[in-house]
């Protein structure tokens, strides 16, 4: 799975393991309101649950389910998971990640996984035009912009092939 992934994954998981004893408390406890639980909280927790155990089918099954077009989020997983399958759906992804970057125009992950995606069609303009978005939207600094430069880098010193992650 790629590393952009586990900082939404790390938080749902945190967030089950802390529960309410992280959070300061007030004096009484029946003041407080019980959290709900991180899945109650976040829909696509089951989705990236099968992502992270790289179960695409299953994954996108929970997706439809779930059946949130209208989240830049869902969208992002719906073309993650297409693009990853054993039989990747390249089209498939692309739609979904431009309907994510529809809502979102500084996705930071559907600008990175679409620009993956264009390395494997071999289109390294659009790849090295989503590197220039994420480097004006995280200013360098984020995952997802490393991440991209280096499967930029891995493409081109590959004879303009793409080349997966290690």
């Amino acid at each position: 799975m790629k590393t952009s992934m586990k900082p939404a994954l790390a938080a749902t998981a945190l967030g089950l393991m802390l529960g309410s004893w992280a959070m300061p408390g007030p004096a009484h406890a029946a003041d407080m309101a019980p959290s709900p639980p991180a899945a109650a909280t976040d829909p696509l927790a089951t989705a990236r649950a099968r992502i992270a155990e790289k179960k695409w089918p299953a994954a996108i099954d929970e997706l439809k389910r779930v059946n949130a077009s209208g989240n830049a989020d869902w969208n992002n997983l719906m073309g993650y998971s297409l693009r990853k399958g054993k039989t990747p759906d390249l089209p498939g992804a692309e739609k979904y990640y431009e309907a994510a970057l529809r809502i979102d125009p500084k996705h930071r992950g559907a600008l990175e996984y679409s620009g993956e995606l264009y390395l494997m069609t071999g289109e390294l303009p659009k790849a090295e035009q989503r590197l220039a978005t994420l480097e004006k939207v995280c200013a360098m600094k984020c995952e997802e912009y490393g991440d991209l430069k280096e499967a930029v880098a891995r493409f081109k010193a590959a004879g303009n092939r793409y080349v997966a992650e290690p």
